[in-house]
């Protein structure tokens, strides 16, 4: 388990489906707070040496979750500031355990809005296949976790990613 020490250099923790906004958000976010960005992600492809798509085709889901569950890890006992987490990554109870006691802040987005910023021709891992019905299955089993673990939640929609950092900054400060 995580000490009491570790949530408190963690400002925020980020969570949501792809498209949220979390990679976007955070680091606007981290800027309003004037503290670190971590994106779990990116610290996953660091680990690795290669993209998310690559780890997944090369490797299966189960080593890039693996992957995963030690970056979130590391990032939540190591990174001070905001951390954003791919969006499987709440799945993972032991990851769930870790962000117990941390801010979390769920990203919620509509699935037409999702879909669209996802751009489901591109290479994202899971959505291979029939991508607009795999989304709506990720987001159907992944909602109710985003919601189960949420300090608070914040709709994206139609909204630009500045505005959102500042609401989050404010809700963080009780404004």
């Amino acid at each position: 388990m995580i000490s009491s020490e570790a949530h408190q250099a963690v400002a925020a923790v980020l969570i949501g489906p792809p498209g949220a906004g979390k990679s976007t958000v955070g680091p606007l976010l981290a800027a309003e707070l004037g503290v670190g960005f971590t994106d779990t992600d990116a610290e996953v492809e660091a680990a690795a040496g290669k993209p998310v798509s690559d780890i997944f085709v090369e490797d299966g889901e189960p080593a890039f979750r693996e992957l995963e569950r030690a970056a979130v890890g590391r990032a939540l006992e190591q990174a001070s500031g905001v951390v954003a987490v791919g969006g499987g990554a709440v799945l993972d109870a032991r990851t769930q355990a870790k962000l117990a006691g941390c801010p979390v802040i769920y990203l919620e987005t509509g699935f037409s809005v999702a879909a669209k910023r996802v751009g489901l021709g591109q290479a994202r891992p899971l959505l291979i296949g029939n991508p607009r019905a795999t989304l709506k299955i990720l987001l159907d089993r992944r909602i109710p976790v985003y919601q189960r673990l949420a300090t608070f939640t914040v709709g994206t929609d139609g909204r630009e990613p500045a505005e959102i950092a500042a609401e989050i900054a404010r809700r963080l400060a009780g404004k």
